[in-house]
């Protein structure tokens, strides 16, 4: 069974590389999709009966790990070293430092590995993280999927 669980999170991020508009500094209402398989829970009496997982398991997970340090930040990467300086020059701002562009895809993939972690952690095998999808637009998403992923790389 395939269970989804939706949160949405605002941040300021930019692609210092880019050609067009996104090399500005802007903002998006990202939106995080996160896919779990597993089992069906069976056993008589007890809470879950009936779910693979509460969702309110998985938000308190994705808030934790992803949303409640994402939002209201301003993702950079590392490398973008006038925007890092500045941003660090503003008392008490809240930025999330990356080794990569703040790219939908990037930002797809280091949620998954953070997010992989903590389910494996909380559940063993009993859970299994398949997808994360990031909306950076209602019209543009990056899916990061187990089979699609480099999961040795959790910098």
């Amino acid at each position: 069974m395939l269970i989804t669980r939706r949160l949405e999170f605002d941040a300021g991020h930019r692609i210092s590389t880019h050609n067009s508009q996104c090399r500005h500094l802007h903002g998006h209402r990202y939106v995080i999709e996160i896919s779990l398989s597993g089992n069906i829970i069976s056993d008589e009496g007890v809470p879950e009966q009936g779910m693979v997982l509460d969702f309110s398991a998985i938000k308190r997970i994705a808030k934790e790990i992803i949303v409640d340090k994402w939002d209201h930040a301003f993702l950079v990467y590392a490398g973008d070293k006038p925007v890092v300086d500045f941003l660090q020059s503003i008392e008490g701002h809240k930025t999330v430092i990356f080794d990569s562009q703040p790219t939908a895809e990037n930002l797809a993939v280091k949620a998954f590995q953070l997010l992989d972690r903590a389910f494996e952690a909380a559940y063993g095998s009993r859970l299994r993280l398949e997808q994360v999808r990031l909306y950076e637009t209602p019209n543009c998403w990056a899916d990061a999927k187990r089979e699609k992923i480099d999961l040795t790389n959790n910098s």
